[in-house]
């Protein structure tokens, strides 16, 4: 026993949990009794700030999801990459819609409980070792809040090139994001301003995930604006084509493959 916390699968361990919780399958959490415990993803910032949320909503059907998911899973054409596949709730819907469908996730033990549910086709790995696969989509899942994965200024041109070497001709990216900037609390506000002095976007968040006696490392997760999210992507091999805020502070963005069909149509209106 050290006092801290062990490096491993956070993710995975926690919907391994989530999931066994749900549907009896498998070993559940218990607290002393015999009855299972809530599974709860606890966030840590570094500026201390530590956040739980219950995990049982990674595992949500489509009647429990918000509007802009169903808005984002309509927009979907051909094959599919679903970046952050988490337990596999977009996959499954897509794949009941007959379209073909990858999940995507560095997480053994998310991609484990993926399969559990039923989620064919499956790749451990980021979006840049997944690239020197020779497999190509038309259209980019990055669902759940999964725009984070920029990381920041630093990593955005790298991940945005990455996904373009995955690309067909034409193809778009549609992702959820989140605008961090109508809030007052000053717990967010400072934060936003700390990382303003520090040369980094304001919503660009460090973070480690905890669960039971696990925790990640320390990463980089950006919650951006619209705005903040269009100078990221200029310069790149994609253009911003549109931004869905009907319901804000969350948004879904669109891109398109800069010079393809779609990117040309958008240019015209």
């Amino acid at each position: 026993m050290t006092g801290r916390p062990r490096i491993g699968d956070v993710y995975g361990e926690l919907l391994r949990d989530a999931f066994a919780t749900a549907t009896g399958i498998g070993p559940r959490p218990l607290a002393g009794g015999r009855l299972p415990r809530p599974v709860i993803e606890i966030i840590e910032r570094d500026d201390g700030l530590v956040h739980g949320a219950p995990a049982a909503h990674y595992l949500d059907g489509p009647e429990h999801w918000q509007p802009y998911d169903h808005r984002a899973v309509d927009r979907v054409r051909g094959a599919t990459l679903d970046v952050g596949t988490g337990a596999g709730r977009v996959a499954l819907l897509l794949q009941e819609r007959g379209v073909p469908v990858t999940g995507l996730d560095t997480s053994a033990g998310a991609l484990d409980v993926c399969r559990r549910r039923g989620v064919r086709d499956l790749v451990c790995g980021t979006v840049d070792t997944h690239a020197a696969d020779g497999r190509r989509y038309d259209t980019f899942l990055l669902l759940g809040n999964n725009l984070g994965l920029f990381e920041g200024r630093e990593r955005a041109p790298a991940f945005l090139a990455a996904l373009a070497a995955l690309a067909r001709p034409g193809a778009q990216v549609i992702a959820q994001g989140t605008n961090p900037y109508g809030t007052r609390d000053p717990l967010h506000t400072g934060y936003h301003e700390l990382n303003r002095r520090r040369g980094r976007l304001g919503g660009q968040l460090r973070l480690r995930l905890r669960y039971r006696d696990l925790a990640t490392g320390w990463f980089d997760y950006l919650v951006c604006s619209p705005d903040e999210l269009a100078e990221l992507v200029r310069g790149s091999a994609w253009e911003l084509s549109d931004v869905d805020v009907a319901d804000a502070p969350y948004y879904l963005a669109t891109l398109r493959l800069a010079g393809g069909p779609a990117a040309a149509v958008a240019d015209t209106r």
